[in-house]
């Protein structure tokens, strides 16, 4: 008999509701339930209609670190009753994020982000159920590619997009060494920062459905449908 279908949400703000318009609009939760009536175009394809029975345990936390997943996420995910079929991680910004404008730094939390991800993958398998899988997804860059920090209101950093693609290199290597699937939430959120609109707005929905990021590093309720498109694609093309 198959286990029952638990999904399982790890990782930073990237996966959760706060920034995208309330409860069940983040990625995560999109993935479990897609809402009809933003994405028409999504209708039938989310976890409840593969298994309407699917569970949904969302134990992203907001401004989480590598640090917040290995001491305080996975002791949730240990403790939770049914164990669960799917992961997904979303983690490593905010760890980049302390180190702005400091490249030596900076790539010395990248392979701190690296080493925490070693550690908490074998962990996850071992919590999965029977044929459960993990999906770790890569970091965004919401001045899409132009390293343009003084639209962002940054102060300026040469070196911020070479970075950002060494922390994505170095995840999805990181992945492929535990057997883990990668979404590419960064190739998906491409074109939908700087050079869609403002990505510092503070609005969850934008009239601009283009710009999928508010506060800055948030995705907001369209922003949020490219997670759960990137986390759909690792799912089901693997």
């Amino acid at each position: 008999m198959a286990p029952e279908a638990h999904y399982v949400a790890l990782g930073d703000s990237i996966s959760i509701d706060d920034y995208s318009g309330g409860p069940g609009r983040g990625g995560a939760s999109l993935l479990h339930r897609n809402r009809d009536d933003d994405f028409a175009e999504w209708r039938g394809r989310d976890l409840l209609t593969v298994d309407p029975d699917t569970t949904f345990s969302l134990l992203a936390t907001d401004g989480a670190t590598t640090r917040s997943l290995l001491e305080v996420q996975l002791p949730r995910l240990a403790a939770l009753t049914r164990r669960p079929t799917i992961v997904t991680v979303t983690i490593g910004g905010n760890d980049l994020l302390g180190a702005f404008g400091d490249t030596s730094a900076a790539r010395k939390v990248i392979l701190r982000v690296r080493n925490a991800v070693a550690s908490a993958l074998p962990v996850i398998d071992e919590l999965l159920a029977p044929g459960g899988r993990i999906v770790l997804g890569t970091v965004y860059d919401p001045s899409d590619g132009t390293g343009d920090a003084a639209r962002l209101g940054l102060p300026p950093w040469d070196d911020a997009v070479a970075v950002i693609a060494e922390l994505n290199a170095s995840l999805r290597s990181v992945a492929g060494e535990h057997g883990a699937t990668v979404a590419e939430i960064a190739e998906r959120f491409a074109g939908h920062g700087l050079l869609a609109g403002d990505p510092t707005r503070p609005e969850a929905r934008p009239a601009e459905r283009a710009l999928w990021f508010c506060h800055l590093i948030e995705p907001n309720a369209w922003g949020a449908g490219g997670v759960r498109a990137a986390f759909w694609d690792a799912i089901h093309d693997n």
